[in-house]
């Protein structure tokens, strides 16, 4: 038995997923003790080194125990609480590249900040652009067409209205998510639907060769239909995917994650992330530290490209809250060819696009006849 202070330890247990850790769980507090055993210290890799790491940085931000300090030779030992989210990922993920998301004009007098879809980032299997609008009417995105990929957009003040030629017709406000398939072909307009600054995000994800000529098709969510979880400090909005055991109902035809995070300051989240797919970081609010606790924080209106692994962990060290999206896909591994909002897999299937778009065919003939009111 391992005494600390006055309360007695049971004995230590190894870690099932790294057996270089051992733990106590205590019979009195909502905490456990880890101990680097000596004889695996020759084999931590650096992953483990970033999991022990990690949870040292917890005794400063969770423990609510004040427990008598104990040292024991060839060993070190710390606390994390069973509140904390915390997790030993095999593989974490780290900040590969970041990307100022810096304004430009877009439409009809609207004003984007695109991080995905510039220069120094033209794509990111299976994403093709990531833009962040800020529009006041008469601003807008007026009549235009689309082929090949889905839209996703997801207001974050003010609202929208979006209508096509097949005499689809809605508006969205703060909170709510259109999922656009736009597929074999489409003409529609995005327009504001209130006074003021409109803001929000639109994500376009590419669709593979199998199912870039499918009918259009919409999910549209209301803010009151879409998942929050709440818990230690951390608010996360569930747009598509998984996350702290809930589900979002979207149907995503190329696998995807959309979760939008608020840390509270102090607060930290670790997020699994399957590890085959890509990912990447949009900063919304506040500052925030990405990947390593090593890392320098990241400010609004940046883009962070993940490197591959199976879980990103983010601590908000500020006295600000921190607010920024994780999104995920599963790559499609496909040849891209795009012209503007026409993504296809050959120069040829362009061609053949800008002609049945120039035309009305295949797709496109209601366009002969429709405009926007």
């Amino acid at each position: 038995m391992v005494s600390i202070g006055a309360h007695l330890i049971p004995p230590r247990h190894h870690h099932p997923l790294h057996p270089e850790l051992a733990f106590h769980k205590s019979n009195t507090h909502t905490h456990y003790i880890y101990t680097l055993i000596t004889p695996y210290q020759t084999q931590i890799t650096d992953s483990k080194k970033y999991m022990i790491k990690s949870l040292t940085y917890t005794i400063a931000t969770h423990l609510t125990t004040r427990l008598t300090a104990f040292s024991g030779r060839n060993s070190s030992k710390f606390v994390m609480t069973t509140a904390s989210e915390e997790v030993g990922f095999s593989a974490p993920r780290l900040v590969m590249k970041k990307v100022l998301a810096k304004s430009q004009s877009e439409g009809d007098g609207a004003v984007v900040r695109r991080s995905i879809g510039r220069p120094e980032l033209k794509s990111l299997d299976p994403f093709l652009m990531l833009d962040e609008f800020s529009v006041s009417a008469p601003a807008g995105f007026p009549d235009h067409p689309h082929r090949g990929f889905e839209t996703v957009t997801y207001m974050l003040e003010g609202a929208f209205t979006h209508q096509d030629f097949s005499g689809h017709k809605g508006t969205i406000r703060a909170g709510d998510v259109q999922w656009m398939t736009a597929g074999r072909g489409i003409i529609h307009s995005e327009m504001p639907a209130a006074s003021g600054v409109q803001t929000g995000l639109q994500l376009w994800i590419n669709l593979s060769s199998k199912d870039k000529m499918v009918e259009p098709n919409y999910q549209e969510l209301l803010r009151e239909e879409i998942k929050t979880v709440e818990r230690g400090g951390v608010k996360v909005t569930i747009i598509a995917g998984e996350s702290m055991g809930v589900k979002s109902p979207v149907y995503t035809r190329t696998p995807t994650m959309f979760l939008d995070f608020t840390l509270d300051p102090r607060a930290q989240m670790h997020q699994q992330i399957p590890e085959s797919w890509n990912s990447f970081v949009y900063v919304l609010e506040g500052e925030g530290v990405f990947g390593s606790m090593d890392s320098k924080p990241v400010s609004a209106h940046h883009g962070l490209v993940l490197s591959q692994g199976d879980g990103l962990s983010v601590w908000n060290h500020g006295s600000n809250p921190l607010r920024f999206v994780l999104i995920g896909g599963q790559p499609i591994n496909e040849p891209v060819v795009q012209y503007g909002p026409f993504v296809m897999n050959t120069q040829d299937e362009i061609e053949k696009t800008l002609q049945d778009y120039q035309y009305c065919q295949n797709g496109f003939e209601m366009a002969k006849y429709w405009r926007s009111q």
